[in-house]
């Protein structure tokens, strides 16, 4: 099998200690690089960070450049960085991670760098962004349609949008779920038992609800404290939301950076509530059923995607609020969905996702695409649909970065949206 160079582009990148792309960037990039490719993951540097910045990463290679520090600008400037660098140090193949990249695509078609977009959720349906945002994605959308060779979703969902929007075909790479025994000696520090919480591990952002389920514990009757993981930098006003939700059951632990312990938590949780509503395949609701967990996750088709018959679904604090109660009182229940959980996480397995990541790397190498892209242009389809009322209160590109108005009417009537379906107001 020929060697190749691969360039992993548009994430924070390496170690993963972020999302969803860095974590997929290195367990496919430590599997490519083992197998004898040259792995290049260019990584954002952090300002005022003293400690030297690593030349190798599981036998990945980084480049570290600068970005940005707003929201809005970070990740392209970043990649425009990045596609600079590759211009004077060639690759084979180029896996360009976050449609909001797609207008340095024909920099790299210039430079005859065959490469693939993987393209995230439906990134224009995020509350945090306002009109000109939400714009933005909608074009990037599209260019990355025309000006790939190739596009790769993560969940069956986001292929089905592109299928029916653009009539684009898609590469369908989903993420691993890593069947994970970690014990439970580390929760002491924490002073949480085996069984004795309830957990929630996210980013503060409004489509990831971590508001819902916490006004939903709130109003529970639940004995179990709930214990929440995760923090942003970019949404104070969201952050002092959700705490000012929270009653003195609720647990703030912040950004857990030990995977270890964060495996713990995952593992002996009661129940574990997934509030993201936006993206395709998530890895924290993958490593949460491959510890076994019992999910209870806001109800997209994303999320029944993964969860399948182990779940249970809420999109109220009304419906967190009666899924606790009915966990608490049902711990066999409880337990059997977990059993059911693991059964499922054996299906996504990173060994064979890096094998589907080599497969598409050695046919971008090869030319093995097709000549004629989709022309990007958008039909209309159900996730178009005008927003039912009552109507939200818009969160205005004119505001500070990640602002979220008081005032956001949260629980309007869904939005029919077919296999990608987003709530109305809760993306």
């Amino acid at each position: 099998m020929a060697r190749l160079s691969i360039a992993m582009v548009g994430t924070r990148g390496v170690p993963a200690r972020y999302g969803g792309f860095e974590t997929a960037v290195e367990e496919v990039g430590r599997r490519l690089a083992d197998r004898g490719h040259r792995v290049v993951v260019y990584c954002r540097t952090a300002p005022g960070a003293q400690e030297p910045l690593p030349a190798a990463h599981l036998g990945m290679e980084l480049v570290h450049l600068p970005a940005a520090r707003r929201r809005s600008l970070e990740t392209l400037s970043h990649s425009a960085l990045s596609v600079g660098h590759l211009l004077a140090h060639r690759t084979d193949a180029a896996i360009v991670f976050n449609a909001a990249n797609a207008p340095l695509l024909p920099v790299l078609r210039a430079a005859r760098i065959p490469v693939a977009t993987h393209v995230d959720g439906l990134e224009w349906r995020r509350a945090k962004w306002g009109a000109a945002g939400r714009h933005y994605y909608r074009v990037a959308e599209s260019l990355a349609v025309r000006w790939s060779d190739v596009l790769i979703a993560d969940a069956q969902g986001i292929a089905d949008y592109y299928r029916d929007t653009f009539d684009a075909p898609t590469t369908l790479l989903t993420y691993g779920a890593p069947l994970v025994e970690p014990g439970s000696d580390l929760l002491a520090g924490t002073g949480l038992e085996p069984g004795g919480y309830h957990l929630v591990v996210a980013r503060f952002e409004p489509e990831n609800h971590v508001d819902v389920v916490v006004e939903g514990y709130a109003a529970s009757d639940a004995g179990k404290p709930l214990v929440v993981v995760g923090s942003a930098p970019y949404a104070d006003a969201y952050t002092r939301r959700v705490h000012s939700l929270a009653d003195d059951r609720v647990r703030f632990l912040g950004g857990v950076w030990d995977q270890e312990l964060l495996d713990q938590l995952y593992a002996n949780c009661c129940t574990y509530l997934h509030g993201h509503s936006v993206g395709g395949t998530n890895p924290s609701l993958l490593r949460a059923i491959g510890a076994g967990a019992a999910v209870t996750a806001f109800d997209v088709d994303f999320n029944r995607e993964v969860v399948r018959d182990s779940g249970r679904f809420f999109r109220t604090p009304q419906d967190v609020a009666r899924e606790l109660a009915a966990a608490e009182a049902d711990p066999e229940r409880v337990a059997r969905a977990g059993r059911r959980a693991r059964e499922l996480a054996r299906g996504y397995d990173w060994d064979e996702v890096a094998d589907g990541y080599e497969d598409l790397a050695l046919r971008l190498a090869a030319r093995d695409v097709p000549r004629r892209r989709p022309s990007g242009r958008r039909r209309p389809t159900a996730a178009d649909a005008p927003r039912s009322a009552p109507a939200l209160t818009p969160v205005a590109a004119a505001l500070p970065d990640d602002v979220v108005p008081d005032n956001v009417v949260p629980f309007p009537a869904p939005v029919p949206l077919g296999r990608y379906e987003i709530r109305a107001g809760q993306q």
